[in-house]
C-alpha cells in the first residue's frame, strides 16, 4: 500500500511538471500534496500497527494477599535408640556362660555372660579365709583391750589386720565382676558376637543392647545455617519408609561446628510410634524463618533478566511489568519483599511469553 501512494505521487507530480506554473506556487502545491499524503500513510500505519496490537494473550493469574510465610530447612537424618550400647568384657578369659539371645529383653545390671574366673574365685576363698581369722583374732583382742588387758599396739594391730584382709576381700570381689558382661541399661539384646569357649577381650567383641522404646532423629546442619536453627525450633519429621510423619521439636542442637564437614549435630526426640526402628533414614524439614505478612509467590511465575528480576501482573486486560527483590524459597513459593502490593493479579500461567503492554484475558483465576 505504501509502494502504491509513493509511485502514484511521483506519477502526479510528474504530470504537473508539465504546466508551466509559478515556482512559489508549485512548491506550495506540492507541499500540500506531500502533506496530505504523510497523512494517509500515518493512518495506514495506525491501521495495520492496531490489528497487529489486537492478538490477545491467554493467562491465568492468582490475586496477590499476605499471608504466612515459613522458611524450611530440609536434612537427611537417621533414627538412632536414646540408649543404644555395647556391652564389653573387661577381662581376657574364655566365655563360660551366655545367658540370653538376640531379642530377649535385659534389665540393668543383669548378668549376660559369664566368663572364666575360677582362680580369681580360690583367691577369694583364701582372702575370706583370711578375712575371717583376722575378724577373730581382733574380737578376742577388743575383749581384752576393753577389760585393760593387753597393749593399745597389739589392738591396733590386730584391727589393721582385720582391716587390710577386709580390702584385699573387697578387691578380689571387684576383680570378678570384670568376668561378667552386665547390661548396663534396660532394652533388648540387638546384637550377639560371643560364642561359648570363645576367649573375650576387652573392647573387640560384646552383645548390643537397645532400648527401642526411646527413639531420636540425628542429623547434621550445614554452617550456613548456624545462625537461624536452634533448640526448640519446630520441625517436621518424615519417615519414607514406615510411611509415618509428626511434628516436634529440636531437642538438641550443637553449638560446635565439626571442622571436617562444617556442619553441627541436631537431635530430635521421638515419641514412640510402631514402624520406627534404628538406622532407619528419616528427612527433617525445620522451621528456620518465618513471617506473619509477608506476600509468597510461586517460584515458576517470576522470570529472570540482565536487569534483575521481575513478574507481570494483569492491569485491566494489560500485563505490566513489575520489578521484584526477592527473600527466601521453600515448597516452591518464593517471598517478595518488594514489588506486589495486596490485590495485585499476579500472572502465572501464560507469562513467560508476554511483553510489557500486551494485551491479556484471563481464562483462569485464583483468589
Amino acid at each position: 500500500m505504501k509502494k502504491i501512494l509513493y509511485i502514484s505521487a511521483v506519477l502526479f507530480l510528474a504530470a504537473c511538471s508539465n504546466k508551466p506554473k509559478d515556482k512559489k506556487a508549485e512548491l506550495a502545491d506540492l507541499q500540500k500534496q506531500q502533506a496530505e499524503l504523510n497523512s494517509k500513510i500515518t493512518a495506514l500505519q495506525a491501521q495495520i500497527g492496531g490489528q497487529d496490537s489486537s492478538k490477545v494473550a491467554d493467562i491465568s493469574v492468582i490475586t496477590v494477599k499476605p499471608g504466612q510465610f515459613t522458611n524450611y530447612v530440609q536434612i537427611q537424618g537417621r533414627i538412632d535408640a536414646q540408649d543404644n550400647v555395647t556391652a564389653y568384657p573387661q577381662a581376657n578369659a574364655i566365655i563360660t556362660a551366655i545367658n540370653v539371645k538376640v531379642g530377649d529383653h535385659v534389665g540393668k545390671g543383669q548378668v549376660l555372660a559369664q566368663l572364666d574366673n575360677n582362680v580369681l574365685l580360690q583367691n577369694i576363698a583364701q582372702a575370706q579365709a583370711q578375712e575371717s581369722l583376722s575378724n577373730t583374732l581382733f574380737q578376742r583382742q577388743k575383749n581384752l583391750w576393753d577389760q585393760k588387758i593387753g597393749t593399745e599396739v597389739q589392738f591396733l594391730q590386730a584391727q589393721t589386720q582385720l582391716q587390710t584382709a577386709q580390702k584385699q576381700v573387697a578387691s578380689l570381689r571387684q576383680q570378678a565382676d570384670m568376668y561378667r558382661i552386665v547390661s548396663p541399661i534396660n532394652g533388648t539384646v540387638d546384637q550377639m558376637d560371643l560364642k561359648l569357649g570363645q576367649v573375650a577381650a576387652p573392647g573387640s567383641t560384646g552383645i548390643r543392647i537397645v532400648n527401642a522404646d526411646v527413639l531420636k532423629v540425628k542429623a547434621d546442619v550445614p554452617e550456613s545455617y548456624s545462625g537461624s536453627v536452634n533448640q526448640g525450633d519446630s520441625v517436621k519429621v518424615m519417615v519414607p519408609d514406615a510411611n509415618d510423619s509428626l511434628k516436634t521439636r529440636i531437642s538438641f542442637a550443637a553449638k560446635v561446628i565439626d571442622p571436617s564437614s562444617r556442619s553441627f549435630a541436631v537431635e530430635v526426640k521421638l515419641p514412640h510410634r510402631m514402624g520406627l526402628r534404628p538406622n532407619m533414614t528419616a528427612v527433617i524439614k525445620i522451621a528456620n524463618y518465618t513471617k506473619p505478612n509477608a506476600f509468597a509467590i510461586p517460584v515458576s511465575s517470576i522470570q529472570k533478566s540482565e536487569n534483575g528480576d521481575y513478574i507481570f501482573v494483569n492491569n485491566n486486560g494489560v500485563a505490566k511489568r513489575k520489578p521484584i527483590t526477592e527473600g527466601a524459597t521453600s515448597n516452591g513459593l518464593t517471598e517478595i519483599k518488594s514489588g506486589l502490593s495486596n490485590g495485585d493479579q499476579l500472572i502465572t500461567d501464560g507469562s513467560s511469553d508476554l511483553e510489557d503492554g500486551d494485551k491479556v484475558r484471563v481464562i483462569q483465576s485464583v483468589n
